[in-house]
Parts: structure tokens; sequence; C-alpha cells
């Protein structure tokens, strides 16, 4: 064979090379756009500044906690991984674990409230004890749980609520703000405060909301908060 076939069969054998790898890509790509460039549907899309910020909890669920001192705070609410909400279920008399996403408003109502004397005992006594003259704050709650299809539970409720705030964009730069770290609140069935305390100054958590309309209820009336506080007295 001369020459110029051998280039002839190079060229050939190239073109075909060449439209193999298209064919190749045409597939990958899944097509092209309208000036005839090629669409890469394997590349990631880029990453938005301004768009919403990502779940970090896929069980998470948005909703708002009110303090019994008023106090609102909106965001995302979930347990500790894995865990329930445990009730004592009066009616039952039986304990009860209770997931999260079943869950519509948590009530609490105080079931009994004191103050608790200290009690030491004497030196040298074992069995003899002294007031100290100090005491503290304790107090007994109710839970009641409405659940999503209207039932409720009602009884001692324990267990550990976190709230992360979603992330809020500065309307200076219109990028998100640093994450906040979630706050950690406990649901008691007897709750105590320090020695020296009153009762107004156990707080504790009053109402938990849950849902889409839940949020945005909270977040107006923490928004109104936040108004209220700036105004000069």
């Amino acid at each position: 064979m001369n020459c110029a076939g051998s280039h002839k069969l190079a060229a050939a054998a190239a073109v075909a090379v060449v439209g193999g790898l298209c064919s190749c890509l045409a597939v990958i790509d899944g097509g092209r756009n309208a000036s005839g460039s090629a669409v890469w549907a394997a590349e990631p899309p880029a990453i938005n500044p301004f768009g919403e910020a990502p779940t970090e909890r896929e069980d998470a669920t948005p909703g708002y906690v009110e303090m019994s001192d008023g106090t609102i705070y909106a965001g995302l609410i979930y347990l500790t991984r894995d865990k329930r909400l445990q009730l004592s279920d009066e009616k039952l008399q039986r304990q009860r674990e209770v997931p999260l996403r079943v869950v519509k408003q948590i009530d609490c109502k105080v079931a009994k409230e004191w103050m608790e004397k200290e009690w030491k005992f004497k030196e040298l006594a074992l069995d003899e004890k002294m007031y100290t003259g100090r005491s503290y704050p304790a107090r007994e709650y109710i839970h009641v749980i409405t659940l999503h299809d209207g039932r409720t539970i009602e009884g001692g409720l324990s267990g550990v609520l976190y709230v992360q705030p979603f992330r809020e964009k500065d309307p200076k730069t219109g990028h998100y703000k640093p994450q906040e770290e979630p706050l950690k609140l406990i649901l008691h069935k007897r709750h105590k405060g320090e020695i020296g305390e009153d009762l107004k100054s156990l707080k504790y958590v009053k109402l938990v909301k849950l849902g889409e309309a839940a949020y945005k209820e909270g977040k107006q009336k923490a928004e109104a908060q936040k108004k209220t506080a700036r105004q000069p007295g």
C-alpha cells in the first residue's frame, strides 16, 4: 500500500474515533442546547450563595418554642438523634414513646409549685437534719401532646429539644449570616432551681408548635419582641 493510501486510512480511522466519542458524549450529556454546544448533565450545579440554606438534620421540623417568660425561639426543632419523647400516659398508666414527626403541639401546665427548704445533717449526727435557712424553687408539670390526627396524650414528659435558628441574610450584603449554635431546651416532669432563686426565675418550656405555619407564626412573634425591645423605654 502506498503512502497516500495509508494516510487516507489513518484519517478515516481518526474520524471514526471522534465520531464514536461524540456519540458517547451525546449519551452522557443528554443532548445539546439551542446553539449546538454540549450540555453536561453530569456536572453538579453551582452553589447559589443567595439560595436557601440547607437543613443540617433530616429529621428536623420547622416550628417555634415559647418559654414561660414569653420568649420565642423559632427555627428547626429536633430531638437527640434516634430519641423519642418519653411520656407517662396517665390514662393508660404506662410509659409511652412518641416520635416528634407525629406531634403537632406540646402544651405544658404547672401541676404544683413550691419553695423547697434546704436541709443538711447536723455535725456528728447521721439521722438528724437541720434547716439551713435557705430554699430553692421546685415545680411539677403536666404535658399535653396533640398529634397530627387530633388525638391528645397527657402526662409527665421528659426529653431534650433543640432549636436551630434559620440562617438569615445580611441586609447589607445579601449573604447568609454565620450559622448559630442550636439552643438546647429540657422538658421536665419535675424541675428545681438553684439555692436563692424564686419561682419566677425558674423558666420552663410552655409551648411547642410544629409545622410551616407554626414557624411563620413564631417568627412573627419573635420579630415583634425584637422591635419592642429596641424601642426606648
